[in-house]
């Protein structure tokens, strides 16, 4: 998830019962619900590094201990002030936990086995930005002001500090659990709907279900064939959505492609991609030459590209150039 998303929670975390464990506890279970994307210093060593190193160690079960340590320590320096050391770990491994599992919820997913293991996990009930979730974490933010300031009209008591915004918190952290739930509910339908199916003519082999970034019924279907890629958008309460079906084939075979297949760039991007697209082109220079794309179907299409991967082949089959692109990402 966003970065807005998991500040907030670690905000409501600590309202909810995690600021009282020990002192400074309020900083440490915030930062420590950012602390695993740390690994957005990888991008200072280029594309292809984010790529390697985002969601790595700092996103594992393994890695959640060191990253709730390390909050701790660098917050108590900080701050000058002494922790309950136990109190605080708790909270901050808590804390980091929560950043990991709202990005398995997503479509990038996480490898939370590393090192040990370095599949991708991911749920796909969620975009990396929701706006559902984003409503209801603005108004867990702002509802005890607006309480307060009501309550300020109507007596002149005030609340109690200890108090102030528990309810809210828990209303948000409640509210995200549930949703979570209900979006994977509809997702597993969005996915039967997929499957039920033939694609012309062909069986499906993997299938991907991808969340609107606004309406929970609507899902971006993605079917991979023996032959081709077919997306679709699907909406669960029986909106027609003419239009909407694409289809792109893929290419047969060619020593361009396994040149290409051969490099750093495109070895690194296959580690990463779970539903890649080649496509062979020619070019107009070099003479003879192709043009070798990976697109990640997850975040784009050839018509509109996300994250991919190019490299430009001469008729000797050596590669010649390659380019990396994160592009936009399209939240579903």
């Amino acid at each position: 998830m966003d970065n807005l998303t998991h500040t907030a929670i670690g905000l409501f975390l600590s309202r909810a019962g995690l600021g009282r464990w020990s002192p400074l506890a309020t900083p440490i279970v915030i930062l420590a619900a950012n602390a695993p994307d740390i690994d957005v210093l990888s991008a200072a060593g280029g594309g292809l590094n984010y790529l390697h190193y985002h969601r790595h160690l700092t996103h594992s079960l393994v890695g959640m201990p060191i990253m709730a340590l390390t909050v701790v320590l660098v917050v108590k320096l900080i701050g000058r002030k002494p922790v309950h050391w136990l109190g605080a770990f708790c909270a901050a491994l808590i804390a980091v936990a929560s950043h990991l599992a709202l990005d398995w919820t997503n479509v990038y997913g996480i490898r939370l086995l590393l090192p040990f293991s370095s599949q991708w996990q991911r749920l796909d009930v969620t975009g990396v930005v929701d706006l559902w979730i984003w409503g209801v974490l603005l108004l867990g933010v702002l509802g005890p002001f607006l309480a307060r300031l009501v309550g300020s009209e109507i007596s002149s008591g005030s609340v109690k500090p200890a108090h102030h915004g528990r309810g809210f918190a828990w209303f948000a952290l409640l509210f995200v659990l549930l949703y979570d739930c209900g979006r994977g509910v509809l997702h597993a339908r969005a996915f039967t709907a997929l499957s039920s199916r033939l694609y012309q003519d062909s069986p499906p082999l993997r299938i991907a279900a991808l969340p609107d970034a606004a309406n929970p019924w609507r899902w971006y279907g993605l079917v991979e064939t023996s032959g081709a890629y077919t997306t679709e958008t699907i909406d669960l309460i029986g909106t027609a959505l003419p239009g909407r079906n694409l289809v792109f084939q893929k290419p047969e075979a060619s020593p361009a492609l396994d040149a290409a297949a051969r490099t750093t760039a495109f070895s690194e991007f296959l580690r990463f991609s779970q539903f890649p697209l080649w496509r062979v082109s020619p070019v107009p220079s070099p003479e003879n030459g192709r043009l070798v794309e990976v697109f990640d179907m997850r975040f784009g299409t050839p018509i509109a590209p996300g994250f991919m991967v190019s490299a430009v082949v001469d008729s000797g089959l050596h590669v010649v150039q390659t380019g990396f692109q994160l592009g936009r990402f399209r939240p579903r």
